[in-house]
């Protein structure tokens, strides 16, 4: 659990700094450059994400159960994460409604991801992992939304062609991932046996 709760700290420390250390980033950034502080941000960013997938692979084998979680609990994760999706799609196609309406998907989409797995798993590795997830991504959120209140950011819309691109891409990753991919990179089927 260690390596996990490691990983966590330094993944989720390292996409934090804006939250708590606005100015003090910006005054990396000038000393370092741009390209030296993203350099140093990704490597610190994917030692932590090795860490977690590393710790959370060793923490899960002997995890107590918090929580019980009836089988039926995986379809539902499964259902809650289409959304999720689709705000992933809405963060890297600009000009949805979606994004106008939300501000910031990736981030919702976390929110989202971390309950729907919180739903379906109920051991103790899985609340640290899920339950640091989802906290990160609720105090992000209000504090990108903040932001952006207080610059006056709004996000242009550029027709609702854009939302039906980004629903209909969305929806196809989703159905590609929870019929396949969750089980060749997870090892469980959200609807299978």
């Amino acid at each position: 659990m260690s390596f996990l709760i490691l990983g966590l700290a330094l993944f989720l420390g390292a996409h934090s700094v804006r939250i708590y250390a606005g100015h003090w980033r910006e005054a990396q950034i000038a000393h370092l450059g741009e390209t030296r502080w993203k350099g140093v941000y990704s490597l610190i960013s994917a030692v932590g994400l090795g860490l977690i997938i590393w710790g959370y692979g060793m923490a899960r084998v002997n995890s107590p159960v918090l929580w019980p979680t009836p089988p039926w609990t995986r379809h539902l994760a499964a259902l809650v994460t289409l959304p999720v999706f689709i705000l992933l799609v809405a963060a890297y196609l600009p000009g949805s409604h979606i994004k106008a309406a939300v501000g910031h998907p990736m981030v919702a989409g976390v929110k989202l991801w971390a309950v729907a797995h919180l739903l379906a798993n109920g051991n103790l590795s899985d609340a640290a992992l899920f339950g640091a997830f989802l906290i990160w991504a609720v105090l992000d959120f209000i504090t990108a939304r903040r932001r952006d209140r207080l610059a006056g950011r709004t996000y242009p819309v550029l027709g609702w062609s854009r939302d039906a691109m980004v629903i209909v891409i969305g929806l196809v990753a989703w159905v590609l991932f929870a019929f396949y991919g969750h089980a060749w990179l997870i090892g469980v089927r959200p609807f299978g046996g």
